[in-house]
């Protein structure tokens, strides 16, 4: 548990109260835009398990060594580039540094303020000679101005006159220890494939270097991706110290030098104004030039103005997202802070993915994977749209490589890539990569939600049909129909058709290369029928629009009922011996593992077995049958939800951080309300708690989404199956209330839950239909509804262990295994199409 003297609560402010090397606090401390990230490092620059300073998309490729090479096997790796770094602030009293390991800090404070978006450190200073050294720094990554970066640094010695020399620096750390990409390759702590690669070639190479006055410039080309970065840093003193500067350019580093005859009490105030710009082909010198004007405007309107402009930007984002929790301190600070990371990871990436870890990291080599469709948009969706639409963008731009690989690997339509920077398929593991093919339904899935919460019906016809027609298109080639034959003794029929999809992996990495996943099928399914509405919609609409759409995308006639009938006919297992859904065809043939008695010395457990030790067995990473009931939930019925959890739960080790919020929701939805507190919070610390052991590689930005998912859909019981949006509340029992604001369909919504009530207020915009548990309303501007709620629907005590469940599941008198071989059936839809 967090160290509550260190770590005070406050809701609306992360607070260090003693400082502490490690990368944990690296990592909460980071501040960034979506398309800047800067790490919590001090600005001693010293000691830092890594000096992070990243920029969205500024990658490095290399090419991927296969012990053994097959044909369409990912070629090309690509890993985030760390930036130069321009956080250097280094501050020398009687030309003595500040040594935090010997050094006498007699206060010390560091705070991330998220309502004005500054990290702020504050600290008290005794030297060796009795000098108090009062020191204050500032750092702003800006949300309004995106390639922008504040530092402010003020040093003041209290009780004497002393030489005062601070040192601000660009560096470019092509050897510095600790930096994953761009060093010498370094011995591995352990193997651990959620870290970034190491590479041991120069990356970035020198190009436009120089000083003018005060003003720093740093340019570079990447090696092999063949990217350009620029940096230009400017600095302003103000003192009423006598003082000097000096200055030194070189191709890795640039000094800016102010030795200042300081009087007691008398502050030193310098101001450094950074500038990022980066690009896929614009050479350097352009970059620089853009970087110029960028500080230029900012020297015009003054540094202030952007510290004021940040706390209004910050309190226009609260104002449309901030989750309120009435009774725990604690989760509201929590709370805030995940959704702080999420605007952090994704408010200014302006058309690129969300990176895994966001920009506070080099974890999973700054990917985007599926997390962001289905863990981060929701957020985005329902609070700030327009980020959402970017998102959703940079898959529009990914086509052409998604196309090319689909061909690749003998499909029709696009294939997304399971992780990747520039859009093509980066992942070395095929099994648990690649075999993924559910990142098409994902993409498809968060487009469909995206446009029905919205009414976005512009952007769905002029680039995010394509999306939709062409994942529909591999869906239709993967799978294949089979003519089923009746099991004896069974009450099926011979003759009946369905649709399988073969030698897929799901969501569950401890699984992988499998027949009819289930969340594999029920998500193409979904996909298969948005893409054939859609395009239905379209002809219907505008028939000079749609023949664009079909010269783009060669639509072929017929192609819109085909998907249906494969959608229709969809195999989606089920075990009627068990009465529940295998996770896929021969999921329960399996040994169940042992989780109870596997020690906890060797978990997670791709770190201590070989893949196809886990592959044997009945273990999930993470929940993927349960993650299908709570995506596609209106096809599920309350009791197939409740034997699914009740089987799926005691299997699921949550070695991946994607797990626990998932469970939670559906823990709250069929009663195991206190089950759903724990894994809520399970989500809630697990970066501010560590406990996943790693998060000094960067913030798990899918789980910070999930968070919001778990409030909002959990406790909250929101749900919008077919554009229909409904809510069934659960509120835990020590919470006094849950308030959070909605977008819906252009309006602004106000949901405010207490044990005793639901209430929906309209803030602006149209009248909003909407049910709870059944019941039908309409809110409108001026004329709240306020619901009664009766009670919190069914509460769980417990929950039944696998050996419990198993063994209540009769058959003729019989006791059943779990992992006896079942007989699968397909069964009906329930419900709309998502």
């Amino acid at each position: 548990m967090i160290d509550r003297d260190r770590f005070p609560v406050d809701p609306w402010r992360l607070i260090e109260t003693r400082y502490s090397e490690g990368g944990v606090g690296e990592t909460l401390f980071s501040v960034g835009n979506g398309y800047l990230g800067l790490r919590g490092n001090h600005i001693e620059g010293r000691g830092a398990h890594e000096h992070g300073t990243f920029v969205n998309g500024l990658h490095e490729t290399w090419p991927i060594r296969h012990a053994e090479q097959a044909y369409g096997f990912a070629e090309v790796g690509q890993t985030i580039v760390n930036a130069p770094d321009a956080k250097v602030m280094r501050v020398y009293v009687d030309d003595e540094p500040i040594s935090f390991d010997v050094a006498d800090v007699r206060e010390y404070r560091r705070t991330l303020d998220m309502r004005t978006g500054v990290l702020e450190r504050v600290l008290l200073w005794e030297t060796p000679s009795g000098k108090r050294v009062r020191m204050r720094d500032e750092r702003l990554v800006s949300f309004e101005e995106r390639h922008l970066a504040i530092l402010r640094l003020e040093v003041v010695v209290e009780n004497s006159d002393a030489p005062v020399t601070i040192s601000c620096q660009l560096l470019n750390r092509q050897d510095g220890a600790g930096v994953y990409a761009g060093t010498p390759v370094e011995a591995k702590k352990g193997f651990d494939p959620r870290k970034a690669e190491r590479i041991t070639e120069r990356v970035l190479e020198p190009a436009e270097h120089w000083q003018d006055g005060l003003r720093s410039a740093l340019s570079y080309s990447v090696a092999a991706s063949g990217m350009t970065v620029a940096v230009v840093a400017d600095h302003i003193v103000e003192t009423e110290n006598a003082y000097t500067s000096r200055t030194l350019i070189e191709p890795d580093i640039a000094k800016n030098v102010f030795r200042v005859e300081a009087k007691a009490g008398v502050p030193i105030t310098i101001t450094k104004l950074v500038s990022y710009h980066s690009s896929r082909g614009v050479p350097p010198r352009e970059l620089v030039d853009r970087c110029r004007r960028s500080l230029d405007r900012v020297m015009a309107e003054g540094v202030d103005s952007r510290f004021t402009r940040q706390a209004e930007w910050l309190e226009a984002f609260w104002d449309r997202s901030d989750v309120q929790i009435g009774g725990r301190d604690d989760i509201q600070q929590a709370t805030r802070w995940c959704l702080f990371q999420l605007a952090q990871a994704s408010a200014r990436a302006d058309g690129s993915g969300v990176p895994a870890k966001g920009l506070t990291g080099s974890g999973y080599s700054g990917h985007y994977f599926w997390d962001t469709e289905i863990y981060v948009l929701p957020f985005l969706t329902y609070t700030s749209p327009q980020w959402a639409r970017n998102a959703l963008r940079a898959r529009v731009h990914m086509l052409p490589a998604a196309r090319r690989r689909a061909a690749q690997l003998n499909e029709a339509g696009a294939l997304f890539p399971w992780r990747t920077i520039n859009g093509e398929e980066a992942s070395a593991y095929y099994a648990a990569g690649t075999a993924q093919y559910h990142i098409n339904a994902d993409v498809s899935f968060a487009l469909g939600k995206y446009v029905r919460a919205t009414g976005d019906e512009d952007f769905l016809r002029r680039e995010g049909i394509d999306v939709a027609i062409e994942t529909a298109r591999l869906w239709a080639t993967l799978g294949f129909w089979r003519t089923s034959q009746a099991v004896p003794g069974s009450d099926g029929e011979d003759g009946v058709e369905t649709f399988h999809i073969h030698g897929v992996t799901g969501p569950d990495e401890y699984t992988t290369v499998v027949n009819d996943n289930l969340y594999t099928n029920v998500m193409a399914r979904y996909n298969l029928r948005y893409a054939a509405r859609v395009v239905r919609e379209a002809q219907e609409a505008n028939g000079e629009e749609f023949a664009r759409v079909v010269e783009r995308t060669g639509l072929g006639e017929g192609e819109a009922d085909a998907w249906e009938r494969a959608a229709d006919a969809m195999f989606i297992p089920y075990s009627e011996a068990l009465g529940i859904h295998p996770q896929d065809s021969l999921f329960l043939e399996r040994e169940v593992w042992d989780l109870a008695h596997t020690p906890s010395d060797q978990r997670p457990l791709l770190l201590h077995f070989h893949p196809l030790v886990i592959y044997r067995f009945q273990v999930l990473k993470q929940a993927d049958v349960v993650l299908a009931l709570f995506l596609q939930g209106n096809h599920f019925t309350p009791e197939e939800k409740k034997a699914d959890f009740d089987y799926y739960d005691p299997l699921t080790t949550g070695d991946s951080t994607l797990s626990a919020v998932v469970q939670s929701i559906l823990a709250a939805e069929v009663g195991y309300q206190d089950l759903a507190l724990r894994y809520f919070e399970q989500s809630l610390f697990v970066d501010l708690h560590d406990l996943h052991h790693n998060a000094s590689d960067g913030v798990h930005v899918a789980s910070a989404g999930g968070v919001w998912t778990a409030l909002v859909s959990g406790f909250g019981g929101m749900r919008d199956w077919a554009g229909e949006l409904s809510f069934d509340p659960r509120l835990p029992v020590d919470w006094t209330s849950l308030s959070y604001p909605l977008q819906w369909q252009g309006s602004a919504l106000q949901i405010t839950l207490t044990a005793d009530e639901l209430r929906v207020h309209v803030r602006v915009g149209e009248p909003v239909p909407f049910t709870v548990r059944g019941e039908a309303y309409i809110a409108s501007v001026g004329e709240d509804v306020v619901v009664p709620l009766a009670d919190q629907g069914p509460v769980i005590p417990g929950r039944p262990t696998l050996r419990q469940f198993a063994n209540a599941v009769r058959e003729d008198g019989t006791l059943l295994s779990a992992s006896v071989p079942v007989i699968t059936t397909a069964i009906p839809v329930i419900g709309g199409d998502d």
